[in-house]
């Protein structure tokens, strides 16, 4: 097992990332469980595939779990969702010194997180995360949100969670187009700060889509490291470190609006096309070489993962895109800095990207390839 400690100012949570956590859940949360019940707010197929693990656990040291179902995709992430769970954890009497479990992937960790931020003003949250993506990514680092009419997380908190088990054996039940999609933000990783880990993946990927025990830990723990290092550094997205991490997600969330947050574009795979379209343009800009770019290109193929808009055969142009993108949370007074890139490794903050070109950029690549 990895531990990984995020140190922030003042508090510190662990990440621990190996097989056979969740049936070791009732040792790893006894500190957070002061009643006979926890609750444990859950995907449906999480559960459906875990739940009697957790539950084993738990009642092992005289827990008794009380679940309340969540329904999988973005559309649980919604005003109406965070009122039926607020209130279900009211009714359960939960108080601010109380945890409440979140097992599934984003989605459930977001909703549940924003739950627990705004409950009593505050209250514990514990993170078991089932996908790739949540344990390498949403899992860690406290942003939780909803989704609105208007667009993605746009109505959230930062809310640390007090514990993140990430148990790699959970992986093995994901379908294999929802785990391709979680590598991309592996793959992001290596992207933005660390050359030698994306020459790694490079290499491994197949070992660790194919869930590999010891490649799939690296991966994982050093995804995670990786972000615990910049959440440590700028926790509220202040000085700007943290903004790195959306690497991808400015044209990723553009895309995600264009195809209404629907299972035709997963989060990760809108990642995944938003790293070649920021690599592309990097390279327009002339700030990235076209080899890199194209290196880059090439290793989302070799993931299985989609790297041309062009195929999506989108009903819009580049200006209908580039208009996702003014709900961006990053918007600061009227400009929306992008995040580019310099090289692989090298991921930086650009305040100087005109809108306009960008959509200009966008109609080149919904045309070409």
């Amino acid at each position: 097992m990895a531990v990984i400690p995020v140190e922030l100012a003042g508090r510190r949570y662990e990440v621990r990332v190996g097989p056979g956590l969740l049936a070791d859940l009732g040792a790893h949360a006894k500190p957070f469980l002061r009643k006979s019940h926890a609750c444990i707010v859950a995907d449906q197929n999480a559960r459906k595939h875990w739940g009697e693990t957790v539950g084993r656990s738990l009642q092992a040291e005289g827990i008794e779990p009380r679940w309340y179902d969540v329904a999988p995709g973005e559309a649980s992430k919604s005003w109406e969702s965070l009122a039926h769970l607020t209130d279900w954890l009211l009714g359960q009497g939960v108080e601010r010194g109380d945890h409440v479990f979140a097992l599934g992937g984003g989605v459930v960790g977001d909703l549940t997180g924003f739950a627990c931020a705004i409950l009593k003003r505050g209250c514990g949250f514990v993170q078991l995360p089932t996908t790739l993506l949540a344990q390498v990514d949403s899992s860690v680092g406290g942003k939780t949100a909803i989704n609105t009419a208007a667009g993605k997380n746009l109505i959230g908190a930062f809310h640390q969670p007090s514990l993140v088990l990430a148990d790699l054996d959970t992986l093995a039940t994901l379908p294999e187009r929802e785990l391709r999609a979680g590598f991309a933000e592996v793959l992001k990783y290596g992207v933005l700060g660390d050359r030698d880990f994306f020459a790694w993946l490079e290499a491994h990927a197949r070992a660790v889509l194919a869930l590999d025990p010891a490649d799939l830990e690296r991966a994982v723990a050093t995804s995670v490291a990786a972000k615990a290092r910049i959440v440590a550094e700028d926790e509220r997205e202040i000085s700007g470190a943290r903004a790195l991490l959306n690497l991808g997600h400015t044209f990723g969330h553009a895309l995600e609006a264009e195809t209404g947050f629907s299972d035709r574009l997963l989060h990760g795979e809108a990642v995944a096309l938003g790293m070649v379209l920021a690599a592309r343009y990097s390279a327009r800009r002339g700030d990235l070489s076209v080899t890199d770019a194209e290196r880059l290109t090439r290793a989302v193929d070799a993931a299985g993962l989609p790297s041309e808009i062009a195929a999506l055969q989108l009903p819009c142009d580049g200006r209908a895109l580039a208009d996702h993108m003014l709900h961006d949370k990053k918007m600061d007074a009227g400009t929306l800095p992008f995040i580019l890139l310099r090289s692989i490794g090298a991921a930086f903050l650009a305040r100087d990207v005109a809108l306009d070109d960008v959509a200009a950029f966008l109609d080149e690549q919904l045309q070409a390839h």
